[in-house]
């Protein structure tokens, strides 16, 4: 008997589950696209902005006619550049913000650096300041040493861009095969 009074109080307490206000969710779902668009926006405008304050950089050199004989290749990403020894200034003029595949060459001439999809760039050999590894640049951190910065100067600005190779153990060449032109660049004008 007391199993039934149990059963039937139990059935007269339950509810039935509450209607979902489909108005209400909406609206909310709704608000935080708003939101979110609104935040795309500013972060857009913000970079626009930034490009606008980086006019004053002089326009790319272009690819050579005949560059040379390649010293060294390598396939990697561009991970963008930034005010020399200020990590985090990034620089989106031109397009040198944008992060994208590159293809590195380095010959006598310089260093080309051919992006699919990106603004493709050249560095002459009388620009390149030195190479170092790094950890990071503006918006990457890798382990240390994951980052391949080359140091370069473009009007009178000087500029990091960072690499990061599909095959990180090229770095070390990279780094000693442009600062042994910067030494003999050096070396040679100070001779004259």
């Amino acid at each position: 008997m007391t199993t039934l009074i149990h059963l039937a109080a139990g059935s007269a307490e339950q509810k039935s589950a509450e209607v979902t206000d489909w108005a209400a969710r909406l609206g909310w779902v709704a608000g935080l696209l708003l939101f979110v668009v609104f935040v795309y926006w500013l972060m857009r405008q913000g970079w626009k902005w930034r490009g606008s304050l980086q006019s004053d950089l002089p326009e790319l050199p272009g690819m050579p006619e005949s560059p040379g004989t390649p010293t060294l290749t390598m396939s990697g990403r561009y991970h963008g550049s930034t005010t020399s020894g200020q990590w985090l200034d990034r620089i989106v003029a031109h397009g040198l913000g944008t992060r994208s595949r590159a293809e590195l060459t380095l010959t006598d001439a310089g260093l080309a650096v051919v992006r699919p999809g990106a603004r493709d760039f050249f560095v002459p050999a009388g620009r390149l300041r030195e190479a170092r590894l790094d950890k990071g640049i503006a918006g990457k951190v890798l382990a240390e040493g994951g980052l391949l910065v080359v140091t370069w100067a473009h009007g009178d600005k000087v500029i990091d861009s960072g690499f990061r190779s599909d095959r990180a153990a090229e770095h070390t060449a990279w780094v000693e095969a442009i600062n042994s032109m910067n030494q003999t660049r050096t070396t040679e004008g100070t001779a004259r």
